[in-house]
């Protein structure tokens, strides 16, 4: 048949052209015996800022190092699939060499050094860099142009510093890197809801004016689809839906069991029948 002779390419092949980041039917096991993520897929555009929704638990956190290559600290290792950034495989990468291909990822709980002051933090993030002091300099006027609480708070020690001081200070010290991409792990976490609104709104700055792209990975789903274009919603290690932001928004389900939005009477997550388990995972 004519149509067997001219097939189409399928779609897994022509997204990572289309994708800063494109993780692909990704399994992920800890100890050599604990299935965590099972066949996850999910792509991030040049530019774009993606969510990565879902309970405590649900492997957001483990999806965001098995990009960043941090699960081996972990014991934990990608098993099956495959990770592209820019279109070239990194899953097998060091943690640094992935950052100086411009992927880097903050990490849950801030993890500031304590002990040093908040520009040595912030310096820190340029441990990679090999464009000279002058070029260092200009971005650490650049981080201190959009976070002025940390300029004010240069030499003070970050184990001293607000919540918020030091999770903007975790951000300030990736975009040292000079990243593509920033990896930002539950930035929501333990933060009164004013310093969440604006560390969200200098991210969508930072997508917009320097061009970083960001994949988001939070529970506190009412904000990360104010500022997501896309979002993965997942659970026990499966991506279950995506879709445009606005989408997800006015979805029924994802406003009942996610946004706290309820119409009429409750009803348990089994007993919804719109909200399909979506396979992810390549055949």
């Amino acid at each position: 048949m004519s149509v067997a002779t001219a097939p189409t390419a399928p779609a897994a092949t022509v997204q990572p052209e289309k994708s800063l980041l494109s993780v692909n039917n990704i399994e992920v096991i800890y100890n050599s015996v604990i299935l965590v993520l099972k066949g996850v897929s999910l792509d991030v555009p040049k530019g774009g800022i993606v969510a990565l929704l879902g309970a405590n638990g649900a492997g957001k956190s483990t999806t965001l190092k098995a990009i960043s290559n941090l699960l081996r600290a972990e014991r934990g290792d990608v098993t099956k699939g495959v990770i592209l950034f820019e279109g070239k495989e990194v899953q097998d990468l060091s943690p640094n060499e992935l950052v100086q291909r411009g992927c880097i990822q903050v990490m849950e709980g801030r993890h500031c050094f304590g002990h040093l002051t908040i520009e040595e933090n912030l310096m820190t993030g340029a441990f990679t860099r090999k464009d000279g002091k002058a070029a260092i300099m200009r971005d650490l006027e650049l981080v201190y142009g959009y976070f002025p609480k940390l300029k004010q708070r240069r030499s003070s020690q970050a184990g001293y510093t607000s919540g918020g001081e030091q999770q903007m200070c975790a951000v300030g010290r990736a975009l040292m890197s000079r990243p593509k991409m920033i990896l930002l792990d539950e930035p929501s976490m333990g933060l009164a809801p004013q310093i969440v609104e604006e560390i969200f709104e200098i991210v969508k700055h930072l997508n917009e004016k320097e061009q970083v792209s960001f994949l988001l990975a939070e529970q506190n789903t009412n904000m990360a689809l104010r500022y997501a274009t896309y979002g993965y919603i997942m659970e026990t290690g499966r991506i279950v839906m995506d879709g445009e932001a606005k989408m997800l928004r006015e979805n029924e389900d994802v406003k009942e069991f996610y946004l706290g939005v309820s119409e009429g009477d409750k009803k348990s997550f089994r007993e919804v029948k719109s909200y399909k388990r979506r396979k992810r995972w390549l055949s």
